[in-house]
């Protein structure tokens, strides 16, 4: 049975990294979110959080290409926090890509069509170490990675806010 690769996805402090530690908890297979721990290895070398948006952005695809080729063959369904899409479409954000190139990419790392979104939830949003935005910024992001999925084909989910 071919591996199912499933994205939950939303802004900033929507709680995706908690519903991913859930999903593991049951057992099922996880990949965490790549910005952050770029953000956290560059804080831990005494560097800025992010470097420029281009070189951040290949940095996130690079690294989402690896776990995605990387995945072992025996998990059936795995459950990423964001992924490669994204990374796909904050490139081409900020570098964009040809039509072709881009067609091509998101076609060679196929992901489940159906996407679970964590809207934004500002009761549950914090701060921390990796998450420097504001609540607004969490807002905007949300919009643009919603807005990324639809163009690329996929049926999104919103995810009920839940205790």
């Amino acid at each position: 049975m071919p591996v199912r690769r499933v994205i939950v996805t939303g802004g900033p402090g929507s709680g995706k990294t908690t519903l991913l530690a859930e999903l593991a908890s049951m057992g099922y297979a996880t990949v965490g979110e790549t910005a952050r721990a770029i953000i956290a290895e560059r804080r831990a070398l005494g560097s800025s959080p992010r470097p420029d948006r281009v070189t951040f952005a290949r940095e996130i695809l690079r690294r989402d290409i690896a776990q995605y080729v990387g995945l072992p063959h025996n998990s059936d369904w795995v459950f990423f926090d964001r992924g490669l899409i994204e990374a796909v479409g904050g490139l081409h954000e900020v570098a964009p890509l040809p039509a072709g190139e881009l067609a091509a990419m998101l076609a060679a790392y196929p992901f489940h069509r159906s996407v679970f979104v964590l809207p934004p939830w500002r009761a549950i949003y914090v701060n921390d170490d990796e998450r420097d935005q504001t609540f607004a910024e969490s807002v905007e992001v949300h919009a643009r990675i919603v807005g990324w999925y639809r163009s690329c084909g996929h049926t999104l989910h919103e995810v009920a806010r839940l205790p």
